[in-house]
């Protein structure tokens, strides 16, 4: 079983490669894809941050109001290995399909985030 440090801990390392790869799309890759590929490496970048961030304070209220936020955890690790990474392979590789798979990790988001405010809803 995963402990909420190591969640914690992983979405750290993903903020980590959210800044790596913002700045390795922005300098390497701005002569290379076109700016409609750039804002979709950005788009990548920015859910990456933001769910990262989000995981971090939701592990943080989880253990502060006693609310198991594992599932939600997932939940949204899940969606930005999808969602991001999705989008990463799609820009690298121009493989136009790939955003077929992306909004799976949109609907991701939305459940986690949903379970969230549902768990924090239903809280004794």
């Amino acid at each position: 079983m995963t402990s909420p440090n190591k969640i914690v801990a992983i979405a750290g390392l993903l903020m980590t490669l959210a800044i790596g790869l913002g700045a390795f799309g922005a300098h390497a890759l701005e002569d290379i894809l076109s700016s409609d590929r750039l804002q979709t490496w950005e788009t990548a970048v920015q859910y990456q941050a933001w769910n990262s961030l989000g995981i971090i304070l939701i592990v943080l209220i989880g253990k502060n109001f006693s609310i198991d936020v594992k599932p939600v955890t997932i939940l949204l690790l899940i969606g930005i290995l999808i969602f991001s990474g999705s989008l990463y392979i799609l820009c690298l590789t121009d493989t136009s399909w790939l955003g077929a798979i992306t909004p799976i990790g949109g609907v991701l988001f939305i459940l986690g985030w949903s379970l969230f405010a549902w768990k924090l809803f239903t809280q004794k």
